[in-house]
């Protein structure tokens, strides 16, 4: 056995943990702990993250009741030598075999690191400048002034650029330039609110790292404000005279796309028969748990957003160990970017983030519901009518579970869709549509004593995209005169959350039909089956004997009378909804059971013919975990990232968010979000379903909510929710005031604390054109601030307070009228 590399003597067995480990002179090396989050990009990392299975990632080690789960990533900086990678890839193999093998292997390159990584750096992952082998890490060594790019609301990434230049600096994002005396924080006049923030707080630790200097903060275009000593400074270093910044569509996006095309999915084999490593396409499109081979590694291809390698318990050791190489050799082939994402993960141990990308997974010995296999298709539990909305409004939790807002007993109004008019349906009407007609529901109900609102829009599955598209018109309109408030809810036919079925009883009839009329008023055929989430459907088929089947039950609908005729395969609680809808149809329906049909019964579907038997059971579904992605328009470009184990402070405001539950998508909108954002929002959530490597399609209901108005189906996915989060979390000038109260430094110089150190002068000495004309102690681009605080009351008509209060453009408008421009 090889003997343990000394480096990993200090990694416990079986326990939490998280280390890091630099390549230096081809050795592991530990990095100090308060170093933690610190990379340089001419070096290779090695780091392990130990802790409870399903927990957020976290740098933190704490304690863990239950099963582990362990990631090893091995980081590769830009400018690392091969000979540095090749040892971090070999200690990664060897550290992974010390653990048994069973650890998520994660290859990173600087730039792209995944968003389990960054998270492991709350304080921001900051890449560095040089590397060990170049000597520039050392705690005596020479101060040089520095440049950084701060991107990134939660997890930020800050990037040391590569000189201190203007050449770097665009309108879209946050810079923080470390002159050691004095931290700067400039921010780009379209740079979001929350990087703003995450630089101030770089700025802040920089200072501290220093023993002490001023930070300062300087907005693109006011770079004149700063007292002379400030801008002295700053200018030395980033002079203005080459001031030059890009517009903000320069910018690199802050989020990147996490969606495909679904083809790029694919499932590759690895074999090594005989010696040779072979690698076959097995299947693209949806993929199952079913598709994967214990005997054998696979490759699951993600395209650009990242290769899987799968390996089996019982494949062979060399497929373990050259499980990586092998994936990046792939990557060279497809001609993916180097930077692609590389994860191995061992069977058994696969990660939620692996199992998102299959249509179905169930983990070994992991109960489904409440203790029996549920089957998709059959009929499930009745719609629970026992929930009030003071209780499911109380219990988050269980509201999102069970996306349930109150039992349904609420008042409706129910509209049909016919050329951009509402036709109001009767209420004898209510619960019954026709597939080839667009509805909207109103649905009110009061909870903690507010009166509360939800807008169903349900598309007939025989409906034209012109119908579909004149409902979602409709909805927005109805949306908007009712203030924007209520919740917004997508229904396509078949898919109908259990929320809207509760509202009509949890019985739903759809009879073919469009313009408000069934197809035919002779005998209909109604297939009655249970909702996968509760309650009954029943949906007219064609009238021959084939649409039966052994599984169902269908109703026989013939004027005055009406049949059931009852599958071997029904169950029960079918048999009852089916005999319920028949007596909602005539007085004293017939009940028949399969291979006891009268005569008559075949001569109204047309003769005998064969049927399909009792309906196949479904694959099982998994408990797929909820999955949150922030929507942004920034610098004219509207992105998509994941934001990995939220929480309801991760709802940006100013943006979008989609949150995936399975089961529904939904679509938050901020108070702040801009029109662009709004817009995009339904197509990237309908784009989203599309791309689904687990090919659920675009039927799955997608539910609108606006911040402050979340229903508890949405705030029971984030734990702990206050409603007054966005009342007391402050926003960017709040926090650069409040960091300015603990660091005098902080925020820009006050007007009147600037002009205390300046020499006054006449207004005549400054209104001149020729700045070789002014006193020689006087800047150009602040002259007004030499003007005593009588004589600049007398020229603006206001005190410098208030001037320097003014927007910036305001400020050089009044200037150029006076003639101090």
């Amino acid at each position: 056995m090889a003997a343990t590399d000394p480096a990993f003597r200090a990694v416990p067995r079986r326990a939490p943990c998280f280390l890091v480990w630099r390549v230096e002179q081809l050795v592991l090396v530990p990095v100090p702990r308060d170093q933690y989050g610190r990379f340089h990009r001419g070096d290779s990392y090695v780091v392990l993250h130990c802790g409870e299975r399903g927990a957020p990632p976290s740098a933190r080690v704490q304690h863990a009741p239950g099963p582990l789960e362990t990631h090893i990533h091995f980081w590769l900086g830009s400018e690392t030598s091969a000979d540095e990678a090749g040892v971090a890839a070999y200690k990664t193999v060897e550290l992974d075999e010390l653990l048994g093998g069973g650890p998520v292997q994660h290859r990173e390159i600087e730039g792209s690191e995944s968003a389990r990584f960054r998270a492991y750096f709350p304080a921001g992952l900051r890449i560095l400048a040089g590397g060990a082998a170049a000597g520039l890490t050392h705690v005596g060594d020479k101060f040089e002034p520095a440049l950084y790019a701060v991107k990134g609301r939660r997890h930020p990434v800050i990037r040391q650029l590569p000189a201190v230049s203007w050449e770097y600096v665009n309108d879209g994002d946050v810079f923080v330039l470390d002159a050691r005396e004095a931290v700067f924080v400039w921010t780009g006049k379209q740079a979001n609110p929350m990087e703003k923030i995450q630089a101030a707080r770089l700025a802040q630790s920089l200072k501290g790292e220093h023993g002490g200097g001023e930070v300062v903060i300087v907005e693109s275009g006011q770079e004149g404000d700063l007292s002379p000593a400030e801008r002295a400074l700053f200018g030395r270093l980033l002079p203005l005279k080459d001031r030059h910044v890009q517009p903000a569509a320069a910018a690199d996006s802050d989020e990147r796309h996490e969606r495909r095309r679904v083809e790029h999915l694919r499932l590759y084999r690895c074999s090594d028969h005989d010696g040779s490593l072979m690698v076959m396409e097995v299947k693209s499109g949806p993929l199952l748990q079913s598709d994967l081979d214990s005997n054998d590694s696979f490759i699951v291809d993600n395209g650009e957003q990242g290769i899987w390698v799968w390996v089996g318990k019982r494949a062979s050791h060399k497929e373990r160990a050259e499980a990586m190489r092998n994936a990046q050799g792939f990557i060279k082939k497809k001609g993916y970017a180097p930077s692609t994402a590389v994860t191995r993960v061992i069977d058994g141990g696969e990660p939620s983030e692996f199992k998102t990308l299959f249509k179905s997974w169930r983990d070994r010995h992991a109960a489904v519901g409440l203790g029996k296999t549920a089957v998709s298709g059959k009929l499930a539990p009745p719609i629970q009518t026992s929930f009030d909305a003071a209780t499911l409004h109380e219990n988050r939790a269980l509201a999102a579970q069970t996306q349930m807002l109150d039992d349904g007993s609420g008042e409706k109004e129910v509209w049909r869709v016919h050329e951009l008019e509402l036709t109001p349906v009767e209420r004898a009407e209510h619960g019954t549509f026709l597939d080839g007609d667009c509805y909207l529901v109103l649905y009110r109900y009061r909870a903690g004593g507010a009166a509360r609102q939800v807008l169903y829009y349900w598309l007939g599955g025989r409906a034209s995209q012109l119908e579909r598209g004149q409902a979602a018109l409709k909805t927005v309109e109805l949306d908007d005169r009712l203030g924007g408030r209520p919740v917004q809810v997508r229904v396509v036919q078949g898919r109908e959350p259990p929320h809207f079925m509760a509202l009509f009883g949890g019985r739903l009839v759809v009879l073919t039909g469009s313009g408000g009329a069934p197809s035919s008023a002779g005998p209909r055929l109604l297939q009655v089956r249970g909702a996968a989430q509760g309650g009954t459907r029943a949906v007219q088929v064609p009238l021959a004997a084939a649409s039966l089947n052994s599984g169902d039950c269908f109703v026989l609908h013939e004027g005055v009378r009406a049949s059931v005729w009852c599958g071997r395969g029904a169950t029960g609680d079918e048999r009852e909804s089916a005999k319920k809808l028949a007596g909602e149809l005539c007085a004293e329906p017939s009940v028949m059971y399969e291979g006891q049909e009268p005569a008559s019964f075949w001569a109204t579907l047309g003769g005998r013919a064969p049927y399909a038997g009792e309906r196949p059971a479904s694959s099982e579904q998994p408990a797929h975990p909820p999955r949150l992605f922030h929507c942004s328009d920034a610098g004219g470009r509207f992105s998509v990232g994941e934001v990995v184990s939220f929480e309801q402070a991760d709802l940006v405001p100013q943006d979008v968010m989609l949150l995936d539950a399975w089961d529904a998508v939904f679509i938050w909108i901020g108070a702040e979000s801009n029109a662009t954002e709004r817009r995009q929002a339904e197509h990237t959530a309908l784009e989203y379903l599309r791309t689904d490597p687990a090919g659920r399609g675009t039927d799955t209901p997608i539910i609108t909510v606006h911040q402050g108005a979340e229903p508890p189906t949405f705030t029971g996915f984030f734990g702990p929710w206050s409603d007054e989060l966005w009342r007391t979390q402050p926003d960017w000038e709040t926090v650069r005031r409040g960091l300015a109260a603990e660091n005098g430094g902080l925020g820009r110089v006050s007007p009147e604390a600037a002009a205390e150190t300046l020499p006054v002068y006449a207004f005549s000495q400054l209104n001149v054109k020729e700045a070789a004309l002014l006193p020689r102690d006087v800047d150009p681009a602040v002259k007004e601030r030499y003007l005593s605080p009588v004589e600049f009351r007398e020229v603006f008509g206001m005190t410098l307070e208030s001037f320097s209060a003014l927007p910036g453009w305001k400020r050089q408008q009044l200037k150029k009228k006076v003639g101090l421009f």
